[in-house]
Order: structure tokens, then sequence, then C-alpha cells
């Protein structure tokens, strides 16, 4: 009796089903690094929050702004994705003062993921 389904006819369907499955998992744009750090305590204000994420984004649906602990927004409003590296998304902000303060961003990739979230920096000079 001949097998019907050998593993020479089954390999390579399971391994491109396989390799479409971890492209799709890696198409969500998630947050690689940050300037200021995650968490981290400067002794200086910074002259901007960059962000890097793991995709490409796109520009017209990322967003990142900085408010203070008050909820205000203390950005200067002009986040952007670098057209050199579309991986990077930043804002700049003025002089601010010691104090802690939340950054809250939203990821578009290419591919339309949306990925979310915040998190803060204090600013501690002494």
């Amino acid at each position: 009796m001949k097998k019907f389904f050998s593993a020479n006819v089954l390999a390579p369907p399971a391994l491109a089903v396989c390799l479409l499955a971890s492209a799709l998992a890696h198409a969500h744009a998630f947050l690689d690094r940050a300037t200021p750090a995650v968490g981290a305590v400067v002794a200086r204000a910074p002259g901007r929050v960059s962000l890097w994420f793991t995709e490409r984004l796109e520009p017209a649906f990322s967003t990142l702004e900085v408010i203070d602990r008050s909820g205000q927004r203390v950005d200067r409003g002009d986040g952007n994705v670098d057209a050199a590296d579309r991986k990077l998304l930043r804002v700049s902000l003025p002089l601010l003062p010691p104090g802690t303060y939340k950054v809250i961003w939203r990821a578009v990739s290419v591919d339309t993921h949306t990925t979310n979230g915040d998190y803060v920096f204090r600013i501690d000079a002494k």
C-alpha cells in the first residue's frame, strides 16, 4: 500500500506557511529604542524625542506627543516620520523644566498595522 502523503510532499507547503506566519508577525511596527530612553532620568532637558521602530512607518497616520504631569501637551507639535529613515518618528521640545514627562505614540506601519504605547522620562536637573 502506497503512502498517500509523504514528508517530501508536505514539507514545502508547511515551510511556506511557517515563513508567511513569521512575516506577518513582524509586520507590526514595534518600538525598538527611544531617546530619551524609556524610564530615563536625564540631567538636561532634551531638545527632541526620537523613537525608532522595527518597521517603516506611514507618515500620515503615525503620531507622537509629549505631555507633562498635569496632562498638558508640551512638545512643539511638529512630530513627523523622518524622510530618510522611515522607521524614525520624532518631535521637538522647548526647554522643559525639571519634572516627569509622558511620551505617547501611535505607529502605523506601511502595511497599515497599528501599534501604540507610552512611556515616561524624567528631567532631574540638580
